[in-house]
């Protein structure tokens, strides 16, 4: 059974904001249901949609070059070296640590590019 509580994320943190200081990144964190980790990403170099959840299973699909690098940098973070998976779909059995959940922005507050670009 998932499960994520206030120490295991304050354990976590320094991980964390090292790999979000390093891309520039500003992110707000919280634990839903004692059993998802949930990053939300407020303001960074990062051209994204307003609102839009991660799929952390298909980072390379959907994500490249910084934004990928930063993207598996940060779940990686997140999962640090706890987390575990023995899920078996096959018999339809799910056993992980805790789910990750990272999105662009919440619904009440968009995500922020901090970008700099140059008119060509």
């Amino acid at each position: 059974m998932a499960f994520i509580n206030q120490q295991d994320k304050k354990d976590l943190m320094p991980g964390i904001k090292a790999v979000l200081a390093k891309h520039g990144v500003k992110a707000s964190f919280s634990i839903r249901h004692n059993s998802t980790f949930v990053c939300t990403l407020k303001s960074g170099p990062f051209v994204a949609p307003d609102w839009y959840q991660v799929n952390e299973h298909h980072l390379e699909r959907t994500y490249e070059g910084q934004q990928l690098q930063f993207l598996q940098e940060l779940i990686a973070a997140m999962k640090g070296s706890s987390w575990f998976n023995d899920s078996d779909s096959m018999t339809d059995y799910f056993h992980l640590s805790w789910y990750i959940d990272v999105n662009w922005g919440g619904y009440d507050k968009s995500y922020t590019c901090t970008a700099q670009f140059q008119a060509a």
